[in-house]
Formats: C-alpha cells, sequence, structure tokens
C-alpha cells in the first residue's frame, strides 16, 4: 500500500506534485484517468487520496464516491472548479477536503501532515503492552510484530475492542468467520490457542485472553 495516490490528468503537474511528495518520503502512485485511479487503489490502496475532478471520461466525482462505498481512505480533491456547488458535492460525496488549485504546496503538504497525525490516532488500538494497525492488519507486543494470520488478527481485534465483556462463543463465530461459513465451530478454539502462544507469557495459564466456562471468551488485557 502507498502513503499517496495521486490522480491528475495533467502530466506535468502530475510530475511535479509527485516529486515534492516523493522528497517529504511519501511513497506514491499516480494515475491520469479515473479508470486507472480505481483499478490501482482495488489492487494496492492508498493511505489518501488526492483528486482531481475534470478526468477524461469518468470525473474524480464519480471515482470519490466510488471509493466511498467501500473504504473510508481520506480524499482531498485539488480542482481549477471553485463554484460553491461543486464544492458542495464533493463534500457530500465523502471528501475530506476541497482545495482550489493554483494551490500552495505548503499548505498541502501540512493538510496531509494533518490527515495522516489523525488517522495514526483512529488507526491505533493499544492495551497494556498489545498494539493493534488496524489500517494495515499488524500487532505488536512490546514493540515487537506479532506473526499472526488474518483471522487472528479480527479476533484479536474484536477482543480487546471488548475488554472486559465476555462474548458468547456463537457471537465471536458469527463476527469472524460468518453465520454461513462452512468453518467448523471448533475452528475458534484453535485460534484462541494460537492466539494465546502469541501473546501470553504463559498459554497454559492465560492472563489476558481468558475462558468463562459454558460461556466464551473474555480479553483483561
Amino acid at each position: 500500500m502507498v502513503d499517496i495516490l495521486i490522480v491528475e490528468d495533467n502530466a506535468e503537474l502530475c510530475g511535479l506534485l509527485c516529486d515534492f511528495l516523493r522528497s517529504e518520503d511519501y511513497t506514491v502512485s499516480t494515475a491520469h484517468s479515473a479508470e486507472k485511479a480505481l483499478s490501482l487503489f482495488e489492487k494496492y490502496g492508498a493511505r489518501l487520496v488526492l483528486l482531481d475532478i475534470m478526468l477524461p471520461g469518468m470525473d474524480g466525482f464519480a471515482v470519490c464516491e466510488r471509493i466511498r462505498e467501500k473504504d473510508n481512505t481520506p480524499i482531498i480533491i485539488l480542482t481549477a472548479r471553485t463554484d460553491k456547488e461543486d464544492k458542495l458535492n464533493g463534500i457530500l460525496l465523502g471528501a475530506d477536503d476541497y482545495i482550489e488549485k493554483p494551490y500552495d504546496i505548503d499548505i498541502l503538504i501540512a493538510k496531509i501532515k494533518g490527515i495522516f497525525r489523525r488517522r495514526l490516532a483512529i488507526d491505533k488500538l493499544t492495551d497494556g503492552d498489545i498494539t493493534l494497525d488496524l489500517a494495515e492488519g499488524t500487532a505488536e507486543k512490546g514493540g515487537v510484530p506479532i506473526n499472526m494470520t488474518a483471522k487472528e488478527f479480527e479476533l484479536l481485534h474484536l477482543l480487546i475492542a471488548n475488554k472486559g465483556q465476555t462474548l458468547h462463543k456463537d457471537f465471536i463465530f458469527n463476527r469472524i468467520w460468518g453465520a454461513d461459513s462452512e468453518s467448523e465451530p471448533q475452528t475458534l478454539t484453535v485460534h484462541i490457542k494460537w492466539l494465546r502462544q502469541k501473546i501470553e507469557e504463559d498459554p497454559k495459564e492465560p492472563k489476558k485472553l481468558l475462558t468463562v466456562w459454558g460461556k466464551g471468551y473474555r480479553w483483561e488485557g
């Protein structure tokens, strides 16, 4: 996943902005059309999208709407269109900011850094020595990365987000695997065992992830 996806049909402007952002140590990908932008976003994702409105074919408003249907990635619209109706449309479609061209690059960078700071606070969940990066789907214990599967991460996230509450086995299974899953309910027990091996000092005497006999599991942290 790159830091920033630039969607801009002006190749020269796109190149200049790309070079400047890279000089600020951001990873960047570029697209000169809406279709290319959506293809890149679907395949690789981005932490933030800088989006022009006037694109060949499908316009930037349509791109914003399509991204918002599935994702809450921050979107900053960069455009020469200054009508109030356009600004309202962009915001209503889910854009986080609307900046008119020509723009001050220092102001743009400040806005980007502000968004990343806010997202970092939102996308981190910490309890004791366990930290989850919700955006990246990764976990650490005491600052050391924990190697875990996507399902283990989802399970740990669900438990920590409901700290102190006993979650019934059926509730957990339906939330993580889905009521229509072909997996056996026993797989939950196996995943709990794997999690304990990775996060508990002594998996046989768990202090963080507790079993509530006859009911389910509770995260004590």
